[in-house]
């Protein structure tokens, strides 16, 4: 369960530490919705301390859906149903599944949102 407790200080944590194991000055810009978790002062105060870049949370529309989504929904039936005995077992899983997206899909699915937001953006005139 993604709590306040747990989001900053143990997964974003993990995440970001994996991101600059090769590259220490690596330059992140870093997605989240508008949950509680996402929006808390705690958060916040990881993500400015660990100099993170937030981008805007695009308003909300099927046609604007971040391809990280459909990762996300991908790697999530996969694990669906699984018990794991440990949150580094757990963690394990969900590093795996997402290794297993190819590069040439994950490149693909951004290029197909970015046509999107540009055919958005064309159809409304701003």
């Amino acid at each position: 369960m993604v709590n306040l407790e747990w989001y900053p200080t143990i997964c974003l944590s993990e995440v970001f530490e994996e991101i600059r194991k090769n590259n220490r000055q690596r330059r992140i810009i870093f997605h989240q919705d508008n949950a509680s978790c996402d929006m808390s002062t705690e958060t916040t105060s990881f993500l400015e301390g660990q100099r993170i870049e937030m981008t805007d949370h695009l308003p909300y529309s099927t046609d604007l859906v971040y391809n990280d989504l459909y990762s996300f929904l991908s790697v999530k039936n996969e694990l669906l149903g699984q018990r794991f005995t440990s949150r580094k077992e757990a963690v394990d899983a969900f590093k795996m599944h997402v290794l297993e997206i190819s590069q040439s899909e994950q490149k693909n699915g951004h290029k197909n949102c970015f046509q999107r937001i540009q055919k958005c953006i064309d159809h409304h005139g701003e």
